[in-house]
This record gives C-alpha cells, structure tokens and sequence, in this order.
C-alpha cells in the first residue's frame, strides 16, 4: 500500500468543474488499494469516502509531499514549487488539459501582453513539469502524439527511456475521462416540469456543461432558431453558466451567448440557463431529463487536442449526440453513430441533425442503443487501469538521474566521442546533400563558436 498525494487547483465541493472531477475520481478508484490525500489550494468543502480530503497551503504543501510515496499533480503546480524537481517521491503528471492551447482562447480578448505572458507562464509550466515527471497522463491518442513532442524536445525522449520502453507507454499513457460504472439514478425531476418555461411533454436540447470560449454555443441557439419552426416543443437548456470555482471568470462567450438569445427573442421561451453550476450528485437529473445532449466548438487548434470531459456525461445517461466535428468526440460520434456529427459553425447542418433526432424515435433510439455500447469503454474503472497499474509498482522514470532529463551539451562529451559524432554527421552530410552542405554546415559551427 502507498501513500498517494493527489494534487489539483481546483474547488472540491457539491458543485465541481471537470479537474476536480478527475481529481476526485482518481482519489476514489486508488483509496481501494493505498492511503490517499486528497488536497487543493482552492476550496475544500467535500469530504472524501475512503481517502481525505482539505485545502492546503503554500506553506504546508512540502510536508503532504515529504509524508508521500507518490504525488499526482494537475495544473500550475511545478513551477511555484522548484523543490519539487529535487524531491524523492514518485511523480505523476495529469496532462489531460492542454492548458497552453487553452490560454490562447481563455485570453484571446485580453490585451496582446498579457496574452503573451499568460503564454509563457503555460509553456514555463510544461517545462517544468516535462523536466521532472516519472509518469506522464493524457486523454486521447491525438493529445499523447502532442505530449510527446514536448517530451522529446525537452530531452526526456532519450537513451535511457527509449530502451526501457521503445513505445514511451511506460511514460505516458492515455487516461482518458470517464464516467461512473454504475447507471445513473433520477432522484427527482430537475429540468421537465420544474424549470418555468418547460412542461414535461417537451424535448429538451443539454448543453451539459460550461459556456468558454472555445465553445461555440451561438451556432446551437441559431439552430434552435431555425428547429423551433417544426418542433416548436424544442427547448435548449444551459446547465451552468456560472463556474464553480470563483477565480474563474464568466467568459465572453457566455455574454454573447445570452445577448444573441433575448435579440431573437428566445430566452425564457426556447433558451434557458442555468445561472448556477448542477450539483456533482445532481447531475443525473439533469441528464435523464433531456432527450439530446448537444456541444459545438469551433475549428482551431484547441479543439484539435481538447477532450471535451462533459460529453461522457451524456455517454453515462445513454444521450444521443450532436457535436461539431474535428476533435476526439466528433470522430467517435461519427464513427460509433452516437447521434450525429456537424460541420464546425454550420447552423443549417446544426438545425437539421437536431431535427432528425427529435423528431425520429427509432434513430434516437438506435444513437441510444450505440451510445450505452460505447460507454461501457469510458467508465472510471476501465479508464484508470493504467494508473493504477502503476502505482502497484511507483517507479522513478529510467532517466531519473540526468536531473530532470537535462540534454547533454555536445561540447561537454569527451573529444574522442566529439570526434566520432563530427566524422559520422559528415558522411551523412555528403552522402545526403553533397560537399556543399558539408562546407556549409563548417562555416556555421566556426561562425557559432566565435560568438
């Protein structure tokens, strides 16, 4: 049994956003086999079941680490702490979030300085936490091919790890998000018959989550604009505007979002929105009270490596789907017939997939029927099995003592071993590209050596 340290930046309450989520379903799926801990630098109102749970902090965070054998972290944890390099313990990263790519969006309003600096303190992040990783998690094969890239360019794609494991598997593995092994269960009704404006006989369209930035709601509330014409029982309904944790401010997105809505008259009346964030527990409800789940975002390079955490709610309440395409969910959608998959901003294409699964009972019922099939893949259980694998036997990454995977500076090696290296990148050299090159690439290494 192992003392696991998991570590998250996020509020740990009745109400939680996606990291303390996973946070919270990692803590759970290990308390079966170690001793875990659970904390945050944020609010902490929720107690665990079967591992603890608190805020700490900054001055008492190197005494939860010193009493661990293994730190899983998520967010911007490895910078404000540099010791961490240094430390003993086994660590985890939690690379689920690719919070570079989303600061692009998250600031894309905010003055170009403070989009850069946002920047680079994301990248200064990656470095810090690519340098001094054991194990490394992510989402999806697509996000895995981007992690790799910044571990080999951070020197961690190297002799010592490529021999211990010529697949890298051993160093980053797919975690995915999942969804509880159990059905869900209606305690009471949430949306149909509560909500003013909602009756219970009418069809209910789930944004099942937050309104960002690099969503794109607007095309959704356009096409229910458009559905309203021949399913005029269609009702779109919003299920947290308001994020949970406090730091995070409502986007820009959300404002557009509600203003397009009450220009074309629709709120109140086709477009509700939930003004707070659906109890963890209450979920359920919610998602067994709608007859679509629905999410859009548009063509960029966030989406192309996103995992969107909140459509595998709508796998867990067996939902159709209707999502843009382009990033991990749009192609499996499309790929398993869990609904339908759209074209990024179309509202024409929007309009007609809703339409045809409101309005059509057996393809529905067929998108239902994929949807419970393919669940069964996502479940918390099933998703984890990596790192739990793992931390049976926690083991420091093979290049562990190059400090962090340091690359070797050349002019450091041995001039036997210099030599050799210059004599076979020569031939190589003339072989591929001729004399010219070779003569080239001689003025450019005495022209760098003279700087």
């Amino acid at each position: 049994m192992a003392r696991v340290l998991v570590v998250t930046l996020d509020t740990l309450a009745e109400r939680m956003a996606g990291p303390a989520i996973r946070a919270w379903e990692i803590s759970s799926a290990l308390s079966d086999e170690h001793q875990v801990r659970l904390v945050t630098f944020g609010t902490c109102d929720r107690v665990g079941e079967g591992f603890t749970t608190r805020h700490v902090t900054v001055s008492d965070f190197r005494g939860e680490v010193d009493r661990s054998d293994i730190v899983i972290i998520q967010g911007f944890v490895m910078q404000t702490f540099p010791w961490l390099q240094q430390a003993e313990q086994v660590i985890v990263l939690d690379l689920y979030d690719p919070f570079h790519l989303e600061s692009l969006e998250v600031e894309r309003y905010k003055p170009t300085e403070q989009r850069h600096a946002s920047l680079a303190n994301a990248l200064r992040e990656l470095s810090a936490q690519t340098a001094r990783g054991d194990f490394f998690l992510c989402a999806s094969e697509k996000q895995r091919d981007l992690w790799l890239g910044h571990l080999a360019a951070s020197g961690r794609v190297n002799p010592e790890t490529y021999d211990a494991d010529p697949s890298m598997r051993t160093l980053i593995t797919v975690v995915p998000f999942g969804t509880a092994s159990s059905a869900p269960q209606r305690r009471a009704p949430a949306i149909k018959g509560v909500v003013p404006g909602i009756s219970a006989e009418d069809r209910v369209v789930l944004w099942g989550g937050g309104v960002y930035n690099w969503f794109d709601p607007v095309t959704v509330v356009k096409a229910i604009n458009q559905v309203r014409q021949s399913v005029p029982e269609v009702r779109l309904y919003f299920m947290g505007m308001k994020h949970p944790n406090p730091d995070v401010p409502e986007m820009a997105m959300a404002t557009r979002t509600r203003h397009l809505s009450d220009k074309l008259g629709l709120t109140g009346t086709h477009v509700f929105f939930n003004e707070d964030w659906v109890p963890y527990a209450r979920r359920a409800d919610y998602l067994l009270d709608a007859d679509v789940g629905v999410s859009a975002h548009f063509e960029h390079i966030e989406t192309a490596f996103s995992f969107r955490t909140r459509i595998l709610d709508y796998l867990w309440a067996n939902l159709p789907i209707v999502t843009s395409a382009g990033d991990t969910f749009g192609d499996l959608v499309a790929a398993e017939s869990l609904g339908a998959t759209v074209p990024p901003a179309d509202v024409d294409a929007m309009a007609q997939a809703l339409t045809h699964l409101l309005t059509n009972d057996s393809a529905r019922e067929a998108a239902r029927v994929n949807v419970a099939r393919v669940a069964e893949q996502y479940t918390w259980p099933v998703v984890l099995e990596p790192l739990l694998k793992f931390c049976r036997d926690p083991q420091r990454a093979k290049d562990s003592q190059r400090l962090g995977g340091t690359a070797v500076d050349f002019m450091s090696l041995p001039l036997t071993t210099r030599v050799r290296l210059d004599a076979t990148a020569t031939w190589r050299y003339l072989r591929s590209s001729g004399p010219r090159a070779v003569i080239d690439k001689i003025h450019w290494r005495l022209a760098k050596r003279r700087v």
